[in-house]
């Protein structure tokens, strides 16, 4: 099963980072973040990637036409002009790069990558996104109900404390930023079956994903929702690159299933 990656955007909310490079190749721990989504996937067995290239999309291109160098021992002879491969430490990707366009939105940039799925299910996600959700769990779930779109639901963590006052003033408990249980959202990490492109139909150019097609889906009872109740981390901003570093540098890094 092949796995479709958004890697397209601007990131402007975390420009302070994005202003040289895409989001999808901000680092955490010295590998771009778009690396630790694929070593997920990888722990489970999917190695067969397709990256939705738009906003400096060359540079994602140039990390992986030179990844094998990158994480290699090398021995460079300028004499004879040639190159020595001592000892490697690569991965089992296979990665599809495709250019979807700068400001294309994320239906569309789905659209443009149809051609190299075939006639098969696949999965989607966001390239700034990471978890602790077992694949093989989530595409089990998606074959039994046999609906064409399964989207990983996830509750964030609540920003402040709760506080429940009794009439008088008094505090009769308190919470502290624990998980907000009346609400799930969009955590990305979709399975997706190919009849998902009837829901693509004309110019996605200017359609995002997580409108039109994920309503229509949901509108036709085809969207299931895959509750994952553990880790679960977007870099949407400086303060969660800073966060994702200070996880990896401390050995809690809970997405690293590998």
């Amino acid at each position: 099963m092949k796995v479709v990656i958004f890697a397209g955007g601007l990131g402007t909310r975390i420009s302070e980072e994005t202003g040289t490079r895409p989001k999808p190749m901000v680092e955490i721990g010295g590998k771009p973040i778009l690396w630790h989504i694929m070593k997920m996937y990888s722990h489970y067995g999917y190695n067969d990637f397709i990256i939705c290239l738009g906003y400096k999309g060359y540079i994602i291109k140039e990390y992986f036409m030179n990844y094998f160098l990158h994480n290699s021992d090398i021995t460079i002879d300028l004499a004879k002009n040639s190159l020595e491969v001592h000892d490697t430490n690569s991965e089992s990707f296979k990665v599809t790069l495709v250019e979807t366009g700068l400001d294309t939105k994320t239906a569309g940039r789905l659209k443009k990558v149809q051609k190299y799925l075939g006639n098969e299910d696949f999965m989607l996600t966001y390239g700034d996104g990471v978890c602790n959700v077992d694949i093989n769990k989530l595409v089990e779930f998606h074959k039994a109900h046999n609906k064409i779109a399964t989207v990983t639901s996830i509750q964030l963590d609540a920003r402040f404390g709760g506080i429940e006052v009794g009439h008088n003033g008094t505090v009769q408990s308190f919470r502290e930023k624990a998980k907000d249980d009346s609400k799930w959202i969009n955590g990305g990490f979709f399975v997706l079956k190919p009849e998902v492109f009837n829901y693509l139909q004309g110019d996605m150019n200017n359609t995002m994903w997580e409108d039109t097609p994920l309503e229509s889906l949901a509108k036709d009872n085809q969207l299931m929702a895959y509750q994952h109740l553990g880790f679960w981390k977007c870099m949407d901003a400086l303060r969660d690159k800073i966060e994702l570093e200070d996880l990896w540098q401390n050995k809690n890094a809970k997405w690293k299933v590998w």
